[in-house]
């Protein structure tokens, strides 16, 4: 058996109707689309969520929840990955530009450092924000904590 041999299962391909061709062909006149109505005209497109008129899912259940268009979003990193990074690459300063060189932030992004895990080495961190556990750990080890004004 090769690719130029290969045939579907016997049954499981059907040729679509042939509508339209005619009165002898017992699909002509409406075509099997039935008599009049939105449905039976070329270009019907029923609208996404319509249930036959039917009051739709999207209104039937209440609206909740509100969005803070002036929300301030941050990509977090936590000490831990800041300590792991001092190890194996042996940075000490930790700035937005050496963080977007090391793939954890991108360019427009604002960075909050978060105080999970444990700091060993002393670091010298400038972000956006930081937490207060994120500060008290970094100044215990001898590091600072600089806030970039943006």
């Amino acid at each position: 058996m090769d690719l130029s041999n290969l045939k579907p299962a016997e049954g499981s391909v059907k040729d679509n109707k042939r509508v339209g061709r005619g009165q002898g062909s017992t699909r002509g006149g409406t075509s099997t689309r039935g008599h009049k109505g939105a449905k039976s005209r070329s270009g019907y497109k029923r609208k996404i969520g319509f249930e036959g008129g039917q009051m739709p899912l999207q209104r039937r259940v209440p609206k909740f929840g509100f969005k803070n268009i002036n929300r301030i979003e941050y990509q977090g990193i936590n000490l831990d990955t800041l300590q792991k990074l001092a190890i194996e690459k042996g940075i000490s300063a930790f700035t937005q530009e050496v963080l977007i060189e090391l793939g954890l932030v991108r360019k427009s992004e604002r960075i909050k450092i978060l105080g999970r895990g444990e700091l060993i080495s002393k670091i010298d961190v400038t972000a956006h924000a930081f937490t207060k556990t994120a500060i008290k750990a970094i100044e215990e080890q001898g590091g600072t904590a600089n806030t970039i004004q943006n």
